[in-house]
């Protein structure tokens, strides 16, 4: 489901952080070294011929020394390189090799992904092939001399890496919809998923943290299959404690990426936490569908007005994923569970769904006959030319204009809401790319040789 991840490795201050900017062709700020999990690390999305994949940079690796936030910036190098199906060693050319490097390479050695190394600050090309050589005795096989602040060399490195990148086709239709259950600890998740499959197939504990991998169960109605993946409960980042639960909140995450349709399970008795809007931003920015189940519906006390006051709640806890269907259940006693898959059946089709250009634009022609883009101080107005469904999954629709910077977040929300009011995409967010009539090749980076949308 998602794109290959290619990992960048090195000790500090070699030049990662830049290398992952020019490949991805943006300049932007990798947040890598704080403690946490769900800024541990940033994934840009970047392409190299026909391949398109994602790259992440890892933070300045350094062994033998456990002082500050090093042990984590050690486990999330080895997270990212369990999710890559390749990495790229940096190292700098101007320094030579050292005995971090050689610790580095040495512990690389020892993994199943390919290693590329990269030897970094070879502005020169002449200078930049005797101080690549240097790096042989790394025993990693071929450097490859680059300056990633400049691009030099990047692309002989690209077509290597790329020769250890699968090319991801259109997503192959399939009668399975994969649903990832996630949610804080002790919110049910489990209890959740056996009443799915109406046994016991997943350890149930009232003590937080018993469900400890992502684990995948099928289950089948009315010939509809579906693959349900329960997940670590995912804490604040100051309660994580960096062992096994850093690792169990790492696949968590990846099981988010890898669904189709997200159950974000809210404990009815708590209510709308900052941990469950901050799951809900994840969803979102993942791009997956979502259904948000309120659990242990049967243990609040109601009246006539109580469910009328917590849709209320949720509204203004949750207003972000307004979008997403909401429905009250109890794991215990099986209530209401089953109608949780007609609602994922519903956002699944939503998240696929892709709508012809001609109805976009009629869309947009009525959206801006009743409220026209802003304009300038200057004088100068806003301008949608046309707009087109790129993709799906989720929908994701590019709106071509004379300068995107004229048009506030006030009217980029109006233009949002009118698509949900004409076309629905119920369950699913929606992705608006704002394209500008002109677009200079320059503001994608060098080495990006196709479009990014």
């Amino acid at each position: 489901m998602g794109l290959p991840i290619v990992a960048i490795i090195g000790r500090p201050n070699v030049g990662k952080s830049t290398l992952v900017n020019r490949l991805a062709g943006e300049q932007t700020a990798i947040v890598h070294d704080e403690p946490g999990v769900t800024r541990d690390r940033t994934y840009l999305q970047a392409y190299w011929g026909d391949r398109e994949f994602q790259v992440v940079d890892t933070g300045g690796l350094v062994f033998n020394d456990d002082t500050e936030f090093l042990p984590l910036i050690r486990q999330q190098a080895m997270a990212a390189l369990t999710e890559a199906s390749a990495a790229i060693f940096v190292v700098n050319g101007q320094t030579g090799p050292n005995s971090a490097d050689e610790e580095i390479a040495e512990w690389l050695r020892q993994q199943p992904v390919p290693v590329l190394l990269a030897v970094n600050k070879c502005e020169s090309p002449e200078q930049g092939l005797i101080q690549a050589a240097e790096f042989w005795q790394l025993g990693l096989g071929e450097p490859y001399p680059i300056s990633a602040i400049h691009g030099n060399g990047t692309g002989e490195l690209l077509d290597e890496l790329i020769q250890h990148i699968p090319v991801v086709t259109e997503v192959e239709e399939t009668n399975e919809i994969k649903i990832a259950i996630v949610g804080r600890p002790n919110v049910g998740k489990s209890s959740l998923l056996n009443a799915f499959v109406g046994e016991e197939r997943v350890i149930v504990s009232p003590i937080s943290g018993t469900t400890r991998d992502a684990i995948d169960t099928f289950i089948e109605r009315e010939g509809q299959k579906y693959r349900l993946i329960d997940t670590a409960g995912i804490r604040k980042k100051k309660s994580i404690d960096y062992g096994t639960e850093f690792f169990s909140i790492n696949r968590a995450f990846k099981a988010i990426r890898r669904a189709d349709v997200v159950l974000l399970v809210i404990d009815a008795l708590d209510g709308v936490t900052e941990q469950d809007q901050k799951l809900a931003g994840r969803i979102i920015e993942e791009g997956r569908a979502c259904v948000i189940v309120v659990n242990k519906w049967d243990a609040v006390e109601k009246d006539s007005y109580t469910i009328y006051d917590y849709e209320k709640n949720l509204e203004a806890r949750l207003h972000f994923t307004e979008w997403a269907d909401t429905i009250f259940v109890s794991a215990l006693t099986g209530q209401r569970v089953e109608k949780i898959l007609e609602l994922v059946v519903k956002a699944n089709e939503e998240h696929k769904r892709r709508v012809s250009t001609s109805v976009i634009n009629e869309v947009l022609e009525d959206a801006v006959s009743w409220h026209s883009p802003p304009t300038t101080r200057g004088g100068r107005q806003g301008r949608i030319y046309y707009g087109t469904q790129v993709s799906t999954q989720p929908p994701t629709i590019a709106l071509f204009v004379n300068d995107a910077k004229r048009f506030n977040e006030n009217y980029r929300r109006y233009i949002e809401r009118q698509f949900r009011q004409q076309l629905g995409f119920k369950g699913t967010p929606i992705r608006l790319l704002w394209r500008s009539k002109k677009v200079r090749d320059a503001e994608v980076g060098s080495v990006n040789r196709a479009t990014r949308v």
